[in-house]
């Protein structure tokens, strides 16, 4: 009887603890859905993917058809990437187990991406490359150049012109699209890109430098379609127009006119949480580097990834909310 009554007085001792629980895990809202979008505002949305990605130059005289490559010494990588609240952070490496990069010859590659959207409409990008290993050629001979450096950075500021439209369906799966839908998306793009043209193949030896600054606006237009519940199939292309600064090692300074093409695709698979997919993009700025030599900067992207979407820490919402409602104070502040 004594163990009964014990049980009975825990049972009853429990009861508004549970009911406390329940009514904290209710408050907290972990899925928000439109007629034409879910989002998981409370999720963290972890992922893994295979990525191969480069940033290689095309040099062209404008006065003949001779034309040379500097192409990186490519690597497959693998890494991962984490979302909360519109924010993406991702990070990758190149294992030596993957057979591509079993003879990169020293060459290094480091890539980082970063997403942020800012309320309904306003999405901004962060890129940055880092690579050492070149092979200059042309169309009969292909020359290795181990000490040849890229550095480039840069991003993007986009407005998404439609609120139905999921970006975050696309990138970082935070959202679903459930219907189908396009939008308007003009950008802003900039990167900063310094290209180190080192060999010591030629005597004398070559340690030039060439620094490049592009701006550009760059209006593009994207949809995602949706055939079925839990497939998406997403295009997208931009076209841009701006400026080009380059300075090279002995020539003067020249700003030339500056042309941006970039094209996207996407196949998501997405079933409760768990979702699967790759990516595609491509971007190419075109622009002068002196008065006769054009440059064509390409920028391919491939992605696969897998990843699953879990509810976040009720501490990290929680902190999460403080820095939004003091980032909300300060913004009548400012209006005010």
């Amino acid at each position: 009887m004594g163990i009964k009554n014990n049980i009975l007085c825990a049972l009853l001792f429990s009861l508004p603890l549970l009911s406390f629980s329940q009514e904290t895990e209710e408050e907290i809202v972990y899925k928000n859905e439109t007629e034409y979008k879910v989002s998981y505002p409370n999720r963290i949305t972890v992922r893994t993917f295979y990525v191969n990605t480069s940033n290689s130059l095309q040099l062209k005289d404008r006065n003949s058809d001779v034309s040379f490559n500097l192409e990186p010494n490519k690597q497959n990588r693998i890494g991962a990437s984490v979302s909360f609240r519109g924010i993406t952070a991702s990070y990758s490496f190149a294992p030596d187990f993957l057979a591509e990069n079993e003879d990169n010859k020293d060459s290094k590659l480091f890539n980082l991406n970063l997403r942020t959207f800012f309320g309904k409409h306003f999405m901004q990008t962060f890129d940055l490359f880092n690579e050492k290993g070149f092979y200059l050629s042309d169309d009969n001979v292909s020359v290795y150049l181990p000490k040849t450096r890229n550095f480039k950075i840069g991003g993007a500021t986009s407005y998404i012109w439609n609120e139905n439209f999921s970006f975050r369906a696309i990138t970082s799966q935070d959202e679903k699209q459930l219907k189908s839908t396009g939008s308007f998306i003009p950008r802003i793009i900039y990167y900063y890109s310094k290209f180190n043209l080192k060999t010591d193949l030629v005597n004398p030896p070559v340690d030039d430098d060439y620094k490049s600054f592009d701006i550009a606006f760059a209006p593009s237009y994207y949809y995602n379609f949706v055939p079925t519940k839990n497939i998406l199939l997403s295009a997208g292309i931009s076209a841009g127009i701006g400026l080009n600064y380059s300075k090279y090692d002995g020539e003067d300074s020249l700003t030339t006119l500056l042309t941006e093409l970039n094209f996207r695709a996407s196949a998501t698979y997405d079933i409760d949480n768990l979702y699967l997919g790759t990516h595609y993009s491509y971007l190419i700025l075109n622009h002068d580097a002196d008065r006769s030599t054009r440059v064509n900067d390409n920028i391919p992207y491939f992605q696969i990834f897998i990843g699953y979407r879990f509810k976040a820490p009720k501490s990290l919402v929680a902190f999460a909310d403080k820095m939004q409602n003091k980032l909300n104070n300060e913004i009548e502040k400012i209006k005010n």
